[in-house]
């Protein structure tokens, strides 16, 4: 099964009591959130066919996911003619097990590592320490998550929740623990903690002989795989070790080079706001005298073939991580990533891991509630996933329950516990609309009743009521103002030459 989220993490809503009542937090997350999206607007507009881009990106991905079968044969044969070796794994267990054993056979005992969600997913680095290894990240802000013993709270920025006075203490402070230490007198001027971090980093690249990676990309006609980052730290990790172990999702493959085109220019600009990155990777199989010697693909599934067999939900696959819904979701701002109790935070995450995990837990059920369904992030999606059609999707599952696809069987899962009233509520309210008479009867009896209707609900709905009023009510239904405004007996006065009628006005 999945482990993506983390141990002993609450539902949403209690995690997220605690997390917006830090004003520190909520500052840095205000200021990082709306600096990015700025950006990220500016260089989005400089394209005037980024719709068109954006429509080929979602398409591309639908159709390499309705060929999934067929483009990962291609991407394994591929990769075996240039001299690599491919594993599966069925979930996050045995993608640990594969690396573990790597790792082991080289005689190793510590790797570095390029920044990577699919091994945070899957929790390869507690994994690894487990058996006695080591593994090193190399990417700045997931260094410093690493060293001050944190989960990462963005995709794009994992240490946004931090800032420099932290920082500068989280290096001094633990730093010598995994390395090289940080430099006496160290200050939180941003260069000076960059140079700090680059001492540290380049020992561990000289000294590396396993190297361990996701990918942004697998192109399977070719076999190549696609890191794409800005510092040049995922580049030392790709070239210097002697052995690489990539950890990729099934989903991130794309059919051809023309294909991977589109994304070239919808990531960066999406995420880090840039027209391209600073450092795009690419390596197929191993080569003689340039690069690793050995070179191992781990493709993962960890419940992503049984998100593809959801109609709804599958859309989600075409996720590329690029972080622009947490940048314009108001309830990511305020309640920040580790509230999602995963390595998915925002509303990417909202819908991604409850899916991987099944619904399986508490936080499961929480995470389709963590939105307002304002529709922000669908607008700023570059592969135009509806994330608000996926949240209610999944609100659905949690209140009803259903049939849904576990590891490959079709399961019947049961409704979530606390949702009696929501349940009740949707049945009262179908079996009404079914019968339009008493849908009739019940809009005229509010209308008359509305000025005895209070302002704040008492019991189970007061909670959302201490924020807000309860719309008031109109003097008379949409239907009644039809039928007299615009229903026939209106249209009969009109043709009589009525005040308002169009051939008694012409007269």
């Amino acid at each position: 099964m999945s482990t993506v989220t983390y141990l002993g993490m609450p539902p949403f809503p209690q995690a997220a009591e605690v997390s917006t009542k830090d004003e520190r937090l909520r500052g840095n997350l205000r200021h990082a959130t709306h600096t990015i999206r700025d950006k990220r607007a500016t260089a989005v507009a400089e394209l005037a066919d980024w719709p068109e881009l954006r429509s080929a990106g979602a398409r591309i991905k639908d159709h390499t996911l309705r060929h999934l079968d067929h483009y990962l044969e291609q991407l394994e044969e591929a990769v075996t003619a240039a001299g690599g070796t491919v594993h599966w794994a069925a979930d996050a267990e045995e993608a640990n097990r594969i690396v573990t054993r790597l790792v082991r056979d080289t005689g190793e005992r510590e790797v570095v590592k390029v920044k990577s969600m699919a091994t945070q997913e899957i929790g390869l680095n507690e994994a690894l320490e487990r058996a006695g290894i080591a593994a090193c990240e190399t990417d700045l802000a997931e260094l410093i998550v690493q060293l001050g013993d944190d989960h990462p709270s963005h995709i794009l920025v994992p240490a946004i929740h931090r800032n420099r006075g932290e920082i500068r203490e989280i290096f001094r402070t633990r730093m010598g623990h995994w390395g090289r230490a940080a430099p006496e007198g160290l200050t939180d001027d941003p260069a000076d903690l960059a140079e700090a971090a680059r001492l540290h980093l380049r020992e561990k690249f000289l000294n590396a002989k396993v190297g361990v990676s996701g990918a942004n990309f697998m192109v399977a006609e070719s076999g190549t795989l696609v890191v794409v980052e800005s510092e040049g730290n995922g580049r030392m990790c790709l070239s210097l070790p002697e052995t690489l172990i990539s950890v990729v999702g099934i989903e991130k493959i794309v059919p051809t080079w023309r294909d991977l085109e589109v994304f070239l220019q919808l990531l960066p600009r999406s995420s880090t706001a840039e027209r391209m990155n600073p450092y795009t990777s690419m390596w197929t199989g191993t080569t003689e005298g340039d690069g690793p010697r050995h070179f191992h693909l781990v493709l993962l599934d960890n419940g992503r073939t049984d998100i593809l067999a959801d109609q709804v939900g599958r859309q989600t696959l075409r996720c590329i991580r690029c972080s622009a819904c947490l940048n314009v979701c108001p309830v990511y701002e305020r309640a920040g990533g580790h509230a999602y109790g995963s390595p998915y935070p925002g509303p990417i995450g909202a819908i991604l891991t409850p899916q991987l995990d099944s619904m399986a837990t508490g936080l499961d059920a929480s995470l389709p509630y963590a939105s307002s369904l304002c529709g922000a992030c669908y607008e700023v999606c570059p592969v135009a996933i509806d994330i608000p059609e996926v949240l209610v999707h999944l609100r659905e599952r949690v209140v009803q329950g259903g049939t849904v696809t576990v590891r490959g069987q079709r399961t019947t899962v049961k409704p979530a516990r606390g949702h009696a009233a929501e349940r009740a509520a949707m049945r009262a309210a179908a079996w009404t609309f079914d019968h339009p008479g008493v849908l009739r009867a019940g809009e005229r009896l509010a209308s008359r009743a509305r000025r005895m209707v209070p302002h704040r609900v008492p019991g189970p709905g007061r909670a959302w009521t201490d924020t807000r009023d309860l719309p008031a009510l109109p003097p008379e239904s949409f239907r009644d103002w039809w039928r007299r405004t615009r229903g026939p007996g209106r249209d009969a006065a009109q043709s009589r030459g009525g005040a308002d009628g169009r051939e008694g006005a012409a007269g």
